[in-house]
């Protein structure tokens, strides 16, 4: 009996201590659902935390929506936030480009949440505070009202599978600027669509050194996407690998436009509806997070409730892979072997059926 209550109180001791730390019994909560929902930043020290697709941010600074070289767009998203270094970069950058290269003035898009951490919509990263998209269309000379800075979009420089920039929309200036972008030591990459970045490679002229910093990837036809280096004199920010050694051009930009002609290929013979349906990606929970932006999301007003961990859903339970795999069927099997030797897939390195990976820009 006495061995019985020992085990007991033992049991009860080791609960209420993983309560007090703050983590889940059940299961953890979805991330995002979480930092989605803050409206204000966290009042602690300024911070970028983790990395750019799995941290947060503490101490956020706000862009302030109009400056002398910028103008801040979408601000019903509240996403202009982010690390006093970032917000010191694009006032610096703005204003730099207006008065020294002749640029009207840039408008900026998403930057981070106030707590940064993953979004509800959109971005897999701009989570530590140190991401930010700018967009391609400039500044107008007159200032935006509410309506147009929600309302307003900007212009695309290429085509979705585009091998060159779309003449009637590139401009000379398109190279100074994004050269200034990359010139500020604390900027690590800058992504571009692959013609953006081909289009730079054939008008930088001799100084080709900044070109290093310009990373060519999906999508970037309407904006281009400025990362930071974490900020010095603090851990627990983890920087990407610097870029391979070079301007990226010559071998690297004739990949990736068979990259481009391959997935122009795919778009136009993909099946309209899926045989299967897809399964639902895997969301980031708290527990895929540095264990500081729990205390992000606990610091100050609108701080989360400990019911916000404890009575999340229990994480799902996969099956062993060899026990999956004895459950299928030869058929299955079979099936899976044909639908891998499709010859209309595109076979070349880093694409697969779909022409958008998930995987980390390099």
């Amino acid at each position: 009996m006495r061995r019985l209550v020992f085990c007991l109180s033992l049991m009860s001791l080791t609960l209420s201590g993983i309560l007090a730390m703050g983590a889940p019994v059940y299961g953890e909560p979805i991330a995002k659902q979480l930092f989605g929902k803050m409206k204000s930043p966290a009042p602690l020290s300024a911070r970028a935390i983790g990395s750019y697709a799995r941290g947060c941010l503490s101490g956020g600074a706000m862009l302030p929506i109009s400056g002398p070289g910028w103008e801040a767009m979408k601000l019903w998203r509240n996403r202009n936030w982010g690390h006093p270094q970032l917000v010191k970069y694009l006032e610096r950058f703005a204003t730099e480009a207006q008065t020294i290269d002749g640029w009207p003035g840039l408008l900026i898009g998403d930057l981070a949440q106030p707590r940064g951490g993953p979004m509800l919509t959109g971005h897999k990263s701009h989570q530590s505070g140190l991401d930010a998209d700018i967009w391609y269309r400039p500044k107008p000379a007159e200032p935006l009202s509410k309506s147009e800075r929600a309302d307003s979009w900007s212009i695309k420089l290429a085509d979705t599978y585009g091998r060159k920039v779309i003449t009637e929309n590139w401009k000379p200036g398109y190279v100074k600027l994004l050269k200034r972008a990359a010139s500020y030591p604390e900027t690590a990459r800058i992504f571009v669509h692959p013609a953006v970045k081909r289009a730079l490679c054939e008008g930088a002229g001799s100084d080709r050194a900044w070109l290093r910093k310009i990373r060519p990837w999906w999508s970037h036809n309407y904006h281009f996407h400025v990362r930071l280096k974490c900020p010095s004199g603090y851990s627990g920010c983890a920087n990407q690998p610097a870029p391979p050694v070079g301007d990226g051009c010559g071998k690297q930009i004739a990949y990736w436009m068979k990259k481009l002609e391959a997935g122009e290929k795919w778009s136009k013979t993909k099946p309209k509806k899926p045989k299967k349906p897809k399964k639902p990606k895997k969301e980031l929970r708290m527990a895929d997070l540095p264990k500081s932006c729990r205390a992000v999301l606990n610091a100050g007003p609108g701080a989360v409730s400990a019911a916000a961990y404890s009575t999340a859903a229990p994480l799902p339970v996969r099956r062993p892979a060899v026990a999956a795999a004895a459950a299928q069927s030869s058929t299955a099997r079979a099936s899976t072997a044909k639908a891998n030797k499709d010859a209309s897939l595109p076979r070349l390195k880093g694409l697969t059926a779909a022409p958008l990976p998930t995987r980390k820009p390099q």
